[in-house]
């Protein structure tokens, strides 16, 4: 148990480390710009406390707004992700009974539930997110192209991270 606590430690700041160092100078287009933090709040235990995961959240979104000057624009999106998790989870995993400890993974969920678990908790964060970084609708259309790339960009990192986490979370 204290094992995957960690990993978990080890993987916040790695991922915290690969987002400010490396992720935040990535723009596609001038666009879309992925964010591969949000895969911690994704690889939380199923039946992690509530109190733990919007906690882990906020200090991941705080984290990150440090390092990007952003005015706790990811904490507020990341919290707001943070909040949606559970009930997305109950959702796709519907009467599937989940253990304690279990973490969200591809031998869990199958496939297509964790890339769609994946996609709508994505999806929410960065519609939060680039619209408190714009704060106005006057550029709808530009916003909404904004997260839709940037959600499908961000997924694909999603996928390969929790291809790549699978195994040595799973021990």
């Amino acid at each position: 148990m204290l094992r995957i606590h960690w990993r978990f430690v080890v993987l916040f700041l790695g991922l915290v480390f690969v987002q400010v160092l490396l992720l935040n100078n990535v723009l596609l287009g001038g666009y879309a710009s992925p964010q591969v933090y949000v895969l911690f709040v994704l690889m939380l235990p199923v039946n992690v406390p509530g109190w733990l995961l919007l906690f882990s959240s906020f200090a991941l979104g705080l984290v990150v707004d440090a390092f990007s000057d952003s005015l706790a624009i990811h904490t507020a999106a990341t919290v707001f992700m943070a909040f949606c998790r559970p009930a997305m989870i109950r959702f796709f995993t519907g009467n599937m009974v989940l253990q304690g400890q279990e973490i969200p993974s591809f031998s869990i969920f199958g496939s297509f539930f964790l890339i769609l678990y994946s996609l709508v908790l994505i999806f929410l964060h960065h519609i939060s997110l680039f619209f408190l970084e714009v704060f106005n609708f006057g550029e709808f259309v530009q916003t909404l192209s904004r997260i839709i790339i940037s959600t499908g960009l961000t997924l694909v990192f999603v996928i390969i991270g929790f291809a790549l986490l699978d195994r040595s979370f799973s021990n």
